[in-house]
C-alpha cells in the first residue's frame, strides 16, 4: 500500500526535504508506490534521479538501501555471498566434534548484500539500484527475478520471498540502452533539465543562504553553458554546487573573472573549460546577469 494517498500529498512530502519534482515525476513515483512496481528514472547525469530516490525515502521514513551498480559487478557483490573465514572456523570446530556440519550453510554464514537485505527487510525499504546502465548485461538478466517476482533464489537456503515488497528506483544515464525485459517490468520516467525558473527555484531552496540574484545569475549561466557544444554539459547538480562555491567566496553576483576561477565547480572536462575560457565566456557572463532583476 502506498505511503501516500495522492499525488498532491507525495508532491508536498518530498518538497517538505527539499526536492522540488514536477508533476511527471511525482506522477510516476506516485504510481510506483501505487502499483508496486519498479520506476526506471533515466536522464543526464545530475538532473536529480539519484537525489529522487533518495529524497523519496527521507519523505516516506523509510530506509534507503542504495546499490552502486559498476562494471563486473556480480551476486556477491549485490545479493549474498558466504562468509567463508567463518565457515572455516566451523568446520575446524566440526571436526573437533564441538558443533554439527549441518549448520556450516545456514543464515548465520550469509552475509547480506543490498538486494537481498531489501527483499528480505520487514521494514519500509527504498531500494535504489543506481546507474544500472555501468553494469553487465549479464547482471542486468539477473535482475529481472528480483524486479518481476521480488524473490531470490539461494541454492543452499531455497527462495527468499518479499513479505514486505521494497519501493524500488533504478536510475541510468543511457550510457548503453537497456534491454526490453528489464523495461517491461518497470514504470519509466525521463528527467530532463528543468526550465530556468524551477532550476532558480531548486538553488534557492539547496542553497537558501545565497543570495537571490546570486542563484538566478548562477542558474541562467549553466542554462547558457547547455547550449554549447561541450561534452559533458553541467546538471542541476552542478549549478547547486557551483552556487555554493560562489557563495562560499562572498560573491553576490557573478563576473567574468570569478566563473573563469571557478569553472571547475561546472565543467569537469578540461577541453569544455577551455572552450569557454575565451571571448564566449564574457558574452555568457552578460547574458546571464541580463536575466537577473537590476
Amino acid at each position: 500500500m502506498s505511503a501516500f494517498r495522492t499525488i498532491d500529498e507525495l508532491d508536498a512530502a518530498l518538497r517538505a526535504v527539499d526536492y522540488l519534482p514536477d508533476r511527471g515525476l511525482s506522477t510516476a513515483l506516485f504510481l510506483a508506490l501505487a502499483l508496486e512496481k519498479p520506476l526506471l528514472l533515466e536522464g543526464e547525469a545530475g538532473v536529480g534521479k539519484t537525489e529522487a530516490a533518495k529524497s523519496l525515502a527521507t519523505a516516506m521514513g523509510a530506509r534507503l538501501i542504495r546499490l552502486q551498480c559498476y562494471e563486473g559487478l556480480d551476486v556477491a557483490h549485490a545479493v549474498y555471498e558466504w562468509n567463508y573465514p567463518r565457515q572455516l572456523l566451523h568446520i575446524r570446530a566440526a571436526q573437533e566434534g564441538t558443533v554439527s556440519e549441518d549448520e556450516l550453510f545456514g543464515p548465520a554464514y550469509l552475509i547480506r548484500r543490498p538486494l537481498l537485505e531489501a527483499i528480505d527487510s520487514d521494514e519500509p525499504v527504498v531500494l535504489l539500484i543506481d546507474e544500472i546502465d555501468r553494469a553487465d548485461e549479464e547482471f542486468e538478466a539477473f535482475l529481472l527475478e528480483v524486479l518481476s517476482d521480488f524473490q531470490i533464489t539461494i541454492p543452499e537456503l531455497g527462495t527468499i520471498k518479499a513479505r514486505r515488497r521494497p519501493a524500488v528506483i533504478l536510475t541510468s544515464n543511457r550510457t548503453r540502452e537497456l534491454h526490453d525485459a528489464l523495461k517491461r517490468r518497470a514504470l519509466f520516467h525521463w528527467i530532463g533539465h528543468p526550465s530556468i525558473e524551477r532550476e532558480i527555484e531548486i538553488v534557492k531552496v539547496r542553497v537558501p543562504e545565497a543570495a537571490d540574484r546570486l542563484a538566478i545569475e548562477a542558474a541562467a549561466f549553466v542554462r547558457e553553458l547547455r547550449g554549447l557544444d561541450l561534452a559533458k554539459p553541467p546538471g542541476v547538480a552542478e549549478t547547486i554546487d557551483w552556487t555554493m562555491a560562489l557563495h562560499a567566496l562572498g560573491r553576490q553576483e557573478i563576473d567574468a573573472e570569478v566563473v573563469q576561477q571557478t569553472l571547475g565547480s561546472i565543467l569537469k572536462y578540461r577541453e569544455d573549460i577551455e572552450a569557454v575560457r575565451d571571448e564566449t565566456l564574457q558574452g555568457l557572463v552578460d547574458k546571464a546577469r541580463a536575466a537577473a532583476p537590476q
